[in-house]
């Protein structure tokens, strides 16, 4: 069964590196090549938060830290985490500016 995933970008992020949005949908466009199963469904913008949205169908036993991973070698130094979310919500992952005083994934 295919799980419907959300990869998050923070509008700070976005700010510091506006090119990003493009690496990150080229990244994500072409993974499915690499992976059956994966597609990317739908990018776009929240206007409530600035955060740039990307819905992605995940096959089973998908791990999606391991895409994170790969994409943190094409972007600038950032960190990711999953948000928490209720039960029945899609999971959702935040790439984010490091932090000064914190560790990055």
């Amino acid at each position: 069964m295919v799980e419907v995933v959300e990869i998050r970008v923070s509008y700070r992020y976005v700010k510091e590196h506006s090119w990003v949005i493009q690496g990150i949908t080229g990244f994500l466009s072409a993974y499915f090549m690499e992976k059956p199963g994966f597609t990317l469904k739908r990018h776009f913008e929240e206007l409530e938060t600035g955060m740039h949205v990307w819905l992605c169908d995940i096959p089973p036993k998908m791990k999606v830290p391991t895409l994170l991973r790969r994409l943190k070698d094409d972007i600038p130094p950032c960190q990711y985490k999953q948000l928490e979310t209720g039960p029945s919500a899609r999971p959702q992952f935040l790439i984010d500016s490091l932090e000064q005083d914190s560790t990055a994934s």
